[in-house]
């Protein structure tokens, strides 16, 4: 097993296929948390991300302390897009103005976020979650970002980059592909010194990212275009985003596009799912074990 290539000469970490399934979005609301427990559960994720600013993330802390070997990450949070479900930062207002609106909420759009918030901002508030996350008694396996928002900027990657290392949580950094190159590109990132930095740190990488989000599509169109991913996943470490909700009040109020949630739950938990998994001998994977693989943590 190929585990720290120089970037130029870079390989997948494993022939073998491996795939995360991760759920964003823990700690939302309780449907969102009902759902990734539910999922955990019955096999269908094997690992997720809470969400320390909202509302229901002492419910879910209380179902990851009596789970220890969930494989739970933070999925640090800086925008706060719902029209009705709403959230305010970790950290003291007066030290993060730039991460509110004119409600005292955070920001609905990235793009707000980019244009407003200091990197001292975000740092400050993405320091303030993991600190919460510490004293409410969990040990995040891993860090990545709500709406990809501290992707969206270098200055914020950096920031996240230094935080992360500093409190030897992994964070959700991937391999050099030609797609992850042309991602770094895109948003203002030298992508040659932040992968060989990467390298230096021996920072555990994803090799495939597959961030698919599609409400509005039909189930049948949602399971077709998940059946296909499992289908020509390539060998390497592979992480596959899921949105998960319940069919129930709460749920439905937050967002419209709460069936397409409700479906994919549906969908991983169905037989034929993880026949193809079994038919495509691919392994569902953890960070935790991301971890182990590169000697992190």
């Amino acid at each position: 097993m190929r585990r720290r290539t120089a970037w130029q000469e870079w390989q997948p970490n494993t022939q073998e296929k491996l795939l995360i399934i991760h759920a964003d979005d823990m700690g939302m609301s309780h449907s969102a948390n009902r759902a990734t427990i539910r999922a955990f559960e019955t096999g269908a994720i094997s690992s997720a991300s809470l969400m320390m600013p909202c509302a229901w993330v002492a419910e879910a802390v209380e179902w990851i302390k009596k789970n220890p070997t969930a494989d739970v990450g933070l999925h640090l949070t800086l925008t706060s897009e719902w029209s009705t479900n709403r959230w305010r930062p970790v950290a003291p207002v007066d030290k993060v103005k730039g991460l509110l609106d004119p409600q005292g909420y955070m920001w609905r759009s990235v793009e707000d976020v980019v244009r407003r918030a200091s990197p001292q901002e975000v740092e400050i508030e993405i320091r303030a979650q993991i600190e919460l996350a510490l004293q409410m008694g969990l040990k995040p396996t891993h860090l990545d970002s709500h709406m990809g928002t501290l992707y969206a900027d270098a200055r914020f990657f950096e920031v996240f980059l230094k935080v992360a290392m500093e409190y030897r949580i992994p964070p959700m950094v991937f391999s050099p592909t030609p797609e992850m190159v042309l991602m770094a590109a895109a948003r203002g990132i030298n992508h040659r010194e932040v992968f060989q930095r990467i390298e230096a740190a021996g920072l555990p990488r994803i090799d495939y990212l597959n961030p698919q989000y599609a409400p509005g599509e039909s189930k049948e169109k949602h399971r077709q275009r998940l059946h296909e991913y499992l289908r020509t996943l390539k060998p390497g470490v592979n992480e596959l985003i899921v949105h998960l909700g319940m069919d129930d009040p709460e749920g439905n109020a937050i967002t419209n596009g709460w069936q397409y949630r409700v479906q994919e739950l549906e969908i991983l938990q169905e037989p034929e799912f993880k026949r193809i998994l079994q038919e495509q001998q691919i392994r569902l994977f953890t960070y935790r074990e991301l971890a182990k693989m590169y000697s992190y943590g």
